[in-house]
């Protein structure tokens, strides 16, 4: 009789990981690491690298089963900034007085690492009737383009498809337990070009200032709140990221200056009917001053929601067992690559406190990344019973 393997230690994978320098776009060995360990657990793994980004596609049990969970994640992690001033070496993967220290070691190489483990435990010791699926991107801190979207891309083109899915994202914001998301806002980015005339400082009526239109156009995108909030969501925002002329001179008025706004809205608006509205503004002010006022919208992200049901209390209810806490249904925060994912089926995150993520010193405490393991062994458990 064969022996059982020994379960898969999610922190030893997550320090694994650490050690692969794979910050965006760089592959960094991380997902040939993970496809070694899935293809020996029996999963089939098929790489779907596009645009020069590596991803993986992974499927325990048969294709097109009825009842297929999915999980989410990413391997490339943001650039380290001054490594001079990190305590330990960033892609070290230092295990010390109960902390894993390095890039990725929060967002999100040890929620990878805690689903995979969990994967691997499940079907090894109780296959299911239906698949485990686990999609794992190279290209969720950069520009997204060819990430989760190439993944989903290609199981549309094959007939593979999750009947749910969850991203393993940090969500909680102090203590391990106390957060999930169900959503997220939306995102979107504008940036403004006023062209005006060029002229002496002391001749002002002789000028035509652009940077006085952007003022007055800018003041009027903030007068008022865009809404209040929504049955899910907090009050959409607009921040002034900023504004700008590149005039190097005190005396001249310049004839071209340029303003970006960022804007997090929820499910009251939608980057189109946003997109109608800075346009109605900025033609406004074009109008009041004569300077011509161009733009250039970038939509992130829709705002989305997978509402509360028998999904989500699943979660929710693992979550409890596991840690104690009731998680709050948040959708809070900035995009994530569950605004793909919901796309294709009902879709919630749930994952580590995120409070050092992108942060010089980044690290986690090893007892959350054996917790959240458990957590998600717990949900597969629960979703085929």
């Amino acid at each position: 009789m064969t022996p059982t393997p020994a379960p898969l230690d999610p922190v030893r994978l997550t320090a694994d990981l650490i050690r692969c320098a794979s910050v965006t776009p760089a592959e960094g060995g991380a997902l040939q690491l993970l496809e070694r360990v899935l293809t020996e657990a029996g999963f089939a793994c098929t790489r779907v690298d596009r645009g020069g980004i590596a991803n993986l596609f992974a499927r325990w049990g048969a294709k097109g089963a009825n009842r297929s969970l999915g999980f989410n994640g990413h391997t490339d992690v943001v650039p380290v900034g001054d490594a001079a001033a990190w305590t330990h070496d960033p892609f070290g993967g230092e295990i010390l007085e109960g902390v894993l220290w390095g890039r990725g070691a929060t967002d999100m190489k040890s929620g990878v690492a805690a689903f995979v483990a969990a994967a691997v435990d499940f079907v090894r010791q109780t296959p299911p009737e239906g698949a485990v699926i686990l999609a794992i991107t190279g290209d969720e801190e950069g520009d997204a383009e060819h990430g989760t979207v190439a993944l989903l891309d290609w199981m549309a083109t094959e007939g593979e498809r999750m009947t749910h899915c969850l991203v393993g994202e940090p969500t909680c914001p102090n203590e391990m337990g106390e957060m999930m998301k169900i959503g997220r806002r939306g995102s979107m980015t504008c940036w403004f070009t006023a062209e005006g005339v060029q002229g002496h400082s002391a001749y002002p009526h002789r000028a035509r200032n652009p940077m006085s239109a952007l003022v007055r156009l800018l003041t009027r995108l903030e007068a008022q709140p865009l809404d209040t909030g929504t049955a899910h969501f907090d009050a959409s925002t607009l921040a002034i990221t900023t504004i700008d002329c590149g005039n190097p001179a005190t005396n001249v008025i310049p004839a071209r200056g340029s303003a970006t706004v960022n804007i997090r809205f929820n499910d009251a608006h939608s980057g189109a009917s946003l997109t109608d509205w800075l346009r109605d503004h900025a033609q406004a002010v074009e109008a009041e001053t004569g300077v011509r006022i161009g733009m250039r919208v970038q939509i992130s992200g829709e705002s989305f929601v997978t509402p509360p049901g028998e999904w989500s209390d699943m979660v929710a209810r693992a979550v409890q067992a596991e840690t104690g806490r009731v998680p709050e249904l948040s959708t809070s925060g900035g995009t994530s690559d569950a605004r793909f994912v919901q796309h294709h089926c009902p879709v919630v995150e749930f994952g580590l406190v995120g409070k050092t993520m992108h942060q010089v010193d980044e690290r986690v405490e090893v007892a959350q990344i054996v917790q959240l393991k458990a957590i998600y062994g717990r949900i597969l458990r629960d979703y085929f019973a």
